[in-house]
């Protein structure tokens, strides 16, 4: 099949952002045939060869008894409360005790703990703790978690994640759960964050199945959409829709606070309105969780910025050309992008 020329520049920016080579995985034909088709694209890309229910598993009741939750944060506080609410045992290790405190009182968990022995009796732990301490873990946190455990994590880059616990505990499973807003800490979770939201997970072939499939069950019970990705193929993805937009939310942020003169400064902060707190929310975020996920998913980021800089480049390139009808034809095209991505 010879592919019309647009399609030719879609499958070599394809491959920058993916870092795949068509020729020898996919071909962009066979992709855009299954699109069309009524396949999912997110099918075709994302989903992994490992999947527990194409591996004899089949669904599976519960048989948690007790589910311990390092971290009581947005992520870990939302997964909490909600399965607390559905009268799972839940026991929440935190570092400090006025959070522990608080999380009591909030109702995230009746049981929480600054002493990492209180996951001794845990069936499943889930470590919903910063890149950095994830990656680094205590030692007191890696002994205290039993050997017969299910073990999984929350954050948004995996494939470092995986090269520290792949070897640190034997059932463990990586996962991404796609949720958040945009408050942090022990006063931000809250009850149905991840309904109706993705929960991705990264197995390996070395993946315990039986612990895969009760991450599955997690998912299930929070009302996540359940798919599996490669590690790698999830952090360029998660780098393009995630990661990407906090470098160029914040980099908007900047041209605008940087502007010289101080009266066009000041009417611009008086007429910032909805469609700046859009583009500027991410930017404006938490630094030290914008910069945690370029320093640990930094290839992927840069491939992301690589494209993004080609395509401004093109848009800035209509503009100084005049060339208005090429403009509309483009913002035409990604008016039609964004309902492919998101529902409104």
């Amino acid at each position: 099949m010879v592919l019309p020329r647009h399609l030719l520049q879609m499958e070599k920016l394809l491959e920058l952002l993916m870092g795949l080579n068509f020729q020898h995985s996919r071909s962009l034909s066979s992709a855009l045939n299954g699109f069309s088709s009524g396949g999912s694209i997110h099918q075709h890309w994302l989903k992994s060869e490992i999947d527990p229910m194409d591996q004899g598993q089949g669904a599976q009741p519960w048989s948690i008894d007790r589910v311990g939750v390092v971290g009581m944060g947005l992520i870990g506080g939302s997964i909490a409360l909600d399965l607390s609410q559905q009268g799972v045992e839940v026991q929440g290790l935190v570092h400090r005790e006025v959070t522990a405190e608080r999380a009591r009182s909030r109702g995230l968990a009746p049981l929480v703990s600054t002493d990492p022995s209180c996951l001794q009796n845990c069936d499943l732990v889930i470590l919903a703790l910063p890149l950095e301490s994830l990656l680094s873990p205590q030692e007191s946190l890696i002994k205290a978690i039993p050997e017969r455990a299910v073990v999984t994590d929350v954050g948004s880059v995996k494939a470092e994640v995986l090269a520290v616990w792949r070897d640190l505990h034997p059932r463990f499973v990586g996962s991404h759960p796609m949720a958040g807003t945009a408050q942090a800490g022990v006063d931000a979770g809250l009850t149905g964050l991840f309904c109706g939201r993705p929960w991705v997970s990264t197995p390996e072939s070395s993946t315990d199945a039986s612990a895969l499939a009760v991450i599955q069950q997690l998912a299930d019970r929070l009302g996540s959409h359940w798919l599996t990705a490669d590690a790698a193929r999830h952090d360029q993805a998660v780098a393009l829709i995630s990661h990407l937009p906090v470098i160029v939310s914040a980099a908007l942020l900047r041209a605008v606070g940087e502007e010289r003169d101080p009266a066009v400064l000041e009417l611009a902060r008086t007429l910032a309105s909805s469609g700046f707190a859009d583009t500027s929310r991410v930017g404006g975020g938490n630094p030290a969780l914008g910069t945690a996920r370029a320093s640990r998913n930094t290839q992927a980021v840069l491939r992301s910025l690589a494209a993004y800089r080609g395509s401004l480049e093109q848009l800035e390139e209509a503009i100084l050309e005049g060339h208005w009808a090429q403009l509309e034809k483009e913002l035409e095209k990604t008016q039609s992008l964004r309902p492919q991505f998101l529902s409104d």
